[in-house]
């Protein structure tokens, strides 16, 4: 285990991936639940329940007619929860989220933004996922191979890849993913160093 001040190396991180991480700090079983804002809380609860198939599985009128927080079961003992306020700005594109999907434009977003979620799923169903989302009526992109080459994505599917997605998005523009990992991450995946804000200033 790291010591104070320290941080989780690679082998301690992928001896325990999937299960509980415990450091001397903390022990974290997840994510409890990522907390986004919607424009129609009726649309969304139709989206993600009715579409999706996300069991709802608390909801909240928040007092002083601030507004609404429904939580939705995303497996896993994972829950994605949503904010409806009914004098909230509107999103900027390109700012709060990303203007489109990856295969539309760009991925970027502002600093402390959500960029996008993405869901786990079975690496044996991805492909027909896919399928079933057309089926539904939600646009999405072909099945990405996401691998270490230097475009970080490849036509086929091969050993090199390590993660599999299809993105998509919600009413709101909210970018989403479902994701399959398709190797066991190790030590030689953690390669690159953490950049500062500097390095790309003096660029």
């Amino acid at each position: 285990m790291p010591k104070p001040g320290g941080t989780v190396s690679g082998a301690q991180l992928f001896a325990i991936r999937g299960a509980h991480v415990t450091t001397q700090r903390f022990e974290y079983g997840g994510i409890n639940h990522l907390a986004l804002v919607c424009s129609d809380m009726a649309r969304t609860v139709e989206f993600y329940s009715g579409v999706l198939g996300m069991p709802l599985i608390k909801t909240i009128d928040l007092p002083g007619d601030l507004g609404q927080h429904f939580f939705f079961d995303c497996g896993g003992d994972d829950s994605l929860a949503f904010f409806w306020f009914p004098d909230a700005p509107p999103a900027v594109p390109g700012v709060s989220a990303p203007a489109a999907r990856p295969d539309q434009g760009s991925l970027t977003s502002a600093i402390s933004s959500m960029n996008h979620v993405a869901f786990s799923v079975p690496e044996d169903r991805i492909d027909a996922y896919r399928e079933r989302l057309l089926e539904l009526g939600v646009d999405c992109t072909e099945v990405a191979n996401h691998d270490d080459s230097e475009a970080g994505i490849s036509a086929e599917l091969h050993d090199g890849v390590f993660v599999r997605s299809i993105y998509f998005q919600d009413p709101d523009g909210i970018l989403l993913e479902f994701a399959c990992w398709t190797r066991v991450l190790d030590e030689r995946d953690v390669r690159h160093a953490p950049r500062h804000a500097v390095d790309v200033a003096a660029i």
